[in-house]
């Protein structure tokens, strides 16, 4: 039996043996050379090693943008003064006398020696790189040996959070053996702290998989060491995940009867309830679960809508009951859509806002933990956020088939690919900034394509005259030539479509993210079914990385997978 499908343990047991070497810690502090200084007030200052430490976070960061909001700069320095000493204190009083230049100076200069480095020193750094890897980067569970997926500690620095992040810039601290919690088998080798300190504790608790755990300083959330996404464990999780998708595609219609009908239920809750439902399964939104004011920036999913961030309009652009949302999601990146939506939800929604100030939940009686008890007992396993992955899988599935021509070269093929990959990144609303490099490597591309058009004109006129000469000569010679030079058009041909399709790509793909959906909402059995029926090799599909992580699906998959 293939390693997918190995004995079942008992529920809630997830490992009989598991033996490791403990975290790598990332290395101290090196102080800086003598010669590159600190200034404050125009005059050179000596800081001590722990607050010369952090202000070389603060200076590598100079060029950032992080470095000129104020919330930063106050949390910084109010978390940079707790750590000087008494003498620092009565010194440095006022970031705005703080000189970092030099410091950055060395830094940047730094980072060019390294990537100015020749390729045999840039291999001897790869090999120590490699050597660590191989000591803490792998774990023994149930007798195979299994890649760890971050097995270093973060180093410390500044919290940078994402978005208007009310932390940003606050110290995040070393992280030391005695934070740290090991989790291992009783009967292992039981990974040693480094000399001179020792673990929080050992635990032997075989009903999680995470290999150790500490909680980091400014969320006080806990981190884990986690196996690697291409280990058994986590590839079983993965396909459990999409195996409880493909189990709603039977009972979606049932939900979507019942959530249609809840609209004109007598309790408001229902109500509520049904129309966050709606907006979760048709939009893809996520389900928005309660937040602590002033520890995360202010982000909301659908529970958490508040009446500003939607807009009513009877009539717009020619559509009817238009709903128009504009909030920051998760990460902060901005939802922006206008969708016509029927009319009973239209007028549930205007109910709901009604004497409400713009502040005011949308939805004020649903709570996620509700709608995920009412999902649960819909169907076993269900939460709002497996609509997501079922809405992002079936569009692919649906995409592909709309899409795929199969007259269609492997370019054309794949640009069809990426286009529905693009469907389902729009649906998940997953976006990225426009790249930095875009418009000089846009530019890179069409003067190849410029260049492609005059090669190709000029084969053209070879053609021409080829068999001007045949219709003179009518010799075997010129007739070879004359075939010789319309495979050598043909060629060109297909290289400048194969340039003006990576060209539409390019551009129709500038503002989207499609990593996301790709490693986490797609069901890769559908990806690789599509692969071995148009025979296109799966690595234009799926990087070394993501073959490792989706191996499961490209053993199971045939040709004919259906979502």
């Amino acid at each position: 039996c293939s390693r997918w499908e190995e004995e079942k343990k008992e529920d809630g047991v997830k490992w009989m043996q598991l033996e490791h070497r403990g975290p790598y810690f990332v290395p101290l502090y090196e102080p800086l050379p003598e010669d590159v200084q600190f200034y404050y007030d125009g005059k050179p200052l000596k800081l001590s090693l722990a607050t010369e430490e952090i202000a070389t976070f603060y200076a590598k960061m100079l060029d950032h943008e992080y470095t000129t909001k104020e919330i930063f700069q106050n949390n910084f320095f109010h978390d940079w003064r707790k750590e000087m000493t008494s003498e620092e204190q009565e010194i440095i009083k006022d970031l705005d006398k703080c000189d970092f230049r030099e410091i950055h100076k060395y830094f940047v200069d730094k980072n060019e020696a390294r990537k100015a480095l020749s390729k045999e020193e840039k291999q001897k750094l790869k090999e120590e790189a490699d050597k660590i890897q191989e000591e803490y980067g792998y774990c023994i569970l149930d007798g195979h040996r299994e890649k760890i997926g971050n097995f270093k500690t973060e180093p410390p620095g500044l919290f940078r959070g994402r978005g208007e992040h009310p932390k940003m810039g606050m110290l995040k601290k070393r992280i030391m053996p005695e934070d740290v919690t090991i989790n291992c088998s009783r009967d292992s080798k039981i990974p040693e702290p480094p000399e001179g300190h020792k673990w929080k504790e050992v635990r032997f608790d075989n009903t999680v998989t995470w290999l150790a755990s500490w909680t980091e300083n400014i969320q006080n959330t806990l981190k884990y060491i986690m196996l690697n996404p291409s280990s058994k464990l986590k590839g079983e999780k993965d396909w459990q995940k999409y195996e409880v998708a493909r189990r709603l595609k039977d009972v979606v219609h049932t939900i979507r009867a019942q959530y249609r009908k809840d609209w004109k239920s007598k309790e408001i809750k229902k109500r509520q309830r049904a129309v966050a439902l709606y907006f979760i399964d048709k939009l893809a939104l996520r389900a928005g679960n309660e937040k602590e004011e002033g520890e995360t920036a202010d982000t909301v999913g659908c529970c958490s809508l508040r009446v500003e961030h939607i807009q009513l309009h009877p009539q717009l652009d020619g559509q009817e009951h238009v709903v128009e949302f504009d909030f920051l999601g998760k990460d902060s990146i901005r939802y922006y859509n206008k969708v016509s939506v029927e009319k009973p939800v239209f007028k549930n929604l205007q109910q709901f806002m009604k004497n409400k100030d713009p502040t005011d939940d949308l939805f004020d009686q649903l709570t996620t933990t509700f709608l995920n008890k009412h999902l649960q007992h819909l169907m076993d396993g269900l939460t709002a956020k497996v609509f997501r992955t079922y809405n992002a899988s079936i569009t692919l599935q649906e995409q592909l088939k709309a899409l795929t021509n199969p007259e269609d070269n492997v370019a054309g093929k794949l640009l069809s690919y990426n286009r529905a990959n693009r469907a389902v990144a729009i649906l998940c609303n997953h976006q990225r900034s426009i790249p930095k490099t875009f418009a000089r490597s846009m530019q890179v591309l069409q003067e190849k394509i410029d260049a492609k058009k005059k090669q190709v004109e000029e084969a053209q006129e070879e053609v021409k005259k080829a068999e001007e000469e045949f219709k003179d000569t009518k010799d075997a010679k010129a007739e070879a030539n004359v075939e010789k030079k319309k495979q050598q058009l043909k060629r060109l041909e297909e290289q400048l479509a194969r340039l003006n399709v990576q060209a539409t790509d390019k551009e129709e793909n500038k503002q989207i993210a499609l990593g996301t959906s790709k490693l986490n909402y797609l069901d890769p059995r559908i990806s690789v079914a599509w692969c071995k029926k148009f025979g296109i090799p799966i690595e234009r599909i799926y990087n070394k990385t993501q073959r490792e992580k989706f191996a499961w699906a490209i053993d199971m998959a045939g040709e004919d997978f259906e979502f």
